[in-house]
């Protein structure tokens, strides 16, 4: 199987969907298919952050050339006797190192809970046969089923639906569950707006559907999000660059 970036799956049609990706609406891949696209595009699960342990994390904090100076100057004051002087240097220096510790911890929480959201089981057909396997062994061209209550376990472009209503509020915000369709829809659809696909974490919450998985881990829209957070850099604002000049 061919790598799958750049083909905008909402507005290809089910008959392209099935080609490029060598599925079927009736008999989905086979399980030795499967075997080959698992180590092409490995387990279908959220890439976590390098666990650090929070002592390091704390001690990063002071690993900074403005740090640095401040440490050295409330030294200096401590020296010269301006107690007074040299603890609210110190007392500052601690503060920011508190306020970046509870920021990064709060940013690894986010990206834990997002690898957590992650369903467990996934009913697929394979060979013809339905069968429940684990979320992460799930592959490009399989062919889910979804009933009210699943959790959607990968990014899908919907091949069949029979009233089927998802909750996306995980990844758009929006509060209403949405209705799907299995239509094209325009290229230039926003992604809350593409009704002909579900997207890994949000909710089942009526109806059934079957999709075939366009997207697994981090290639998906949630594990987009994960990468965006887990790279993210520092904010720079008008005083932090006032204070590096």
């Amino acid at each position: 199987m061919q790598d799958m970036t750049g083909i905008i799956w909402h507005n290809n049609a089910l008959s392209e969907i099935f080609e490029q990706t060598g599925s079927s609406a009736e008999a989905g891949i086979s399980d030795a298919e499967a075997a080959e696209r698992q180590k092409q595009f490995g387990p279908n699960a959220i890439t976590g952050k390098k666990s650090v342990s929070p002592f390091v994390v704390f001690l990063q904090q002071f690993n900074q050339p403005l740090i640095y100076i401040l440490l050295v100057s409330g030294l200096i004051t401590a020296l010269l006797r301006e107690f007074i002087d040299s603890s609210v240097i110190f007392g500052v220096v601690l503060v920011n190192a508190i306020i970046g510790f509870i920021q990064e911890g709060k940013a690894r929480k986010a990206i834990e809970s997002l690898a957590k959201s992650m369903t467990s089981e996934a009913t697929v057909v394979r060979n013809g046969k339905k069968q429940r396997i684990r979320a992460q062994d799930l592959v490009p061209g399989d062919l889910v089923l979804l009933q009210s209550g699943d959790k959607v376990p990968a990014d899908l472009r919907l091949a069949s639906v029979r009233e089927l209503q998802v909750d996306e509020s995980a990844l758009t915000g929006e509060s209403v569950p949405v209705t799907k369709q299995t239509d094209v829809v325009p290229v230039e659809t926003v992604l809350a707006d593409r009704t002909n696909m579900a997207y890994s974490s949000t909710l089942v919450t009526y109806g059934t559907g079957a999709g075939i998985v366009i997207a697994t881990g981090n290639s998906t829209e949630i594990g987009r999000i994960n990468q965006m957070i887990a790279t993210a850099a520092v904010l720079e604002t008008p005083l932090t660059r006032q204070i590096a000049k």
